[in-house]
């Protein structure tokens, strides 16, 4: 691919847990820093348990000059906490968001869950108090969420967050891009316009990713399941593998017209760049 079309890319962190985590972030953002992304993300644990260290994140991607999306959640969130957070934000000149519903920690019951049912009701809250201050990014499900109703109730729910005043969606990672021209396709005859993402894992350890795909509902195809379970601890087949199919993958989504490919790091520089490289993302200095 050629390396004069401008591709938007960002790329997704976790809050580390201890100093050397936070340290070896800091190395990973240097490196991932020079594909010069349109911007990081920083995701919120379950039930806010990172709120903290996630704000702390965030701010000192900021402070580096670097554009940030914090992650926001429903869950555990007041009105008051959320407006509180959001003026921080805004006050350090952050303005763009990741608003999702947000995951439920165990032992806690839906009704304790906070003051925001869904991420369309949060989006429409900050919209409200805060006007055009955020570009709200949002969650897509092109396999659909796993606790939908039905494949049309997770289409409605994704509409109900564009009309609240999502600006652009991020989707959840997924192997078969079909899936996702499907997805584009029904969401473009719904009216829903707005630039749809491709969220992009790229493959390491297959335990860990078999594991995080049945909890997302993400698909493994069989043939690439298949294909990773017979390296059994060759590691080294199984990251050659998983680099082939998700540089293809990359390949076909962009020639296909995905407004840009965002990247589920798991707080890891080698993979993606590699990937980027490959498809001629990154600048031959960089390189």
């Amino acid at each position: 691919m050629s390396s004069a079309i401008k591709t938007n890319l960002s790329f997704e962190f976790f809050p580390p847990q201890t100093a050397e985590g936070v340290e070896k972030l800091r190395v990973v953002r240097g490196k991932l820093a020079l594909l010069s992304p349109e911007f990081f993300s920083v995701t919120f644990g379950a039930g806010g348990s990172t709120r903290d260290r996630t704000r702390e994140i965030v701010l000192e991607i900021k402070a580096e000059g670097l554009d940030v999306a914090p992650h926001i959640s429903c869950i555990a969130s007041t009105r008051d906490n959320v407006r509180s957070m959001l003026n921080t934000y805004r006050d350090y000149g952050i303005h763009r968001l990741v608003a999702l519903r947000g995951d439920l920690p165990s032992g806690i019951a839906q009704a304790e869950a906070g003051a925001f049912r869904f991420a369309s009701e949060l989006v429409a809250f900050v919209r409200q108090e805060f006007a055009d201050t955020f570009h709200i990014e949002v969650a897509a499900y092109p396999e659909y969420h796993p606790q939908s109703r039905s494949a049309q109730d997770d289409l409605q729910n994704f509409k109900r967050k564009v009309d609240a005043g999502a600006d652009s969606a991020i989707t959840q990672y997924f192997f078969n891009p079909d899936a996702y021209y499907h997805f584009r396709a029904e969401c473009e005859a719904m009216g829903v316009t707005i630039p749809i993402v491709p969220g992009i894992m790229p493959i390491g350890r297959f335990q860990q990713l078999a594991r995080f795909s049945d909890a997302c509902g993400a698909e493994i195809p069989r043939w690439i399941r298949r294909k990773l379970e017979s390296y059994g601890d060759d590691a080294a087949s199984s990251k050659a593998f998983g680099l082939d199919v998700v540089t293809q993958l990359c390949e076909r989504l962009l020639r296909n017209g995905a407004p840009g490919l965002h990247f589920y790091t798991m707080n890891q520089a080698e993979t993606v760049s590699t990937i980027c490289r490959r498809l001629g993302l990154s600048s031959p200095s960089n390189t």
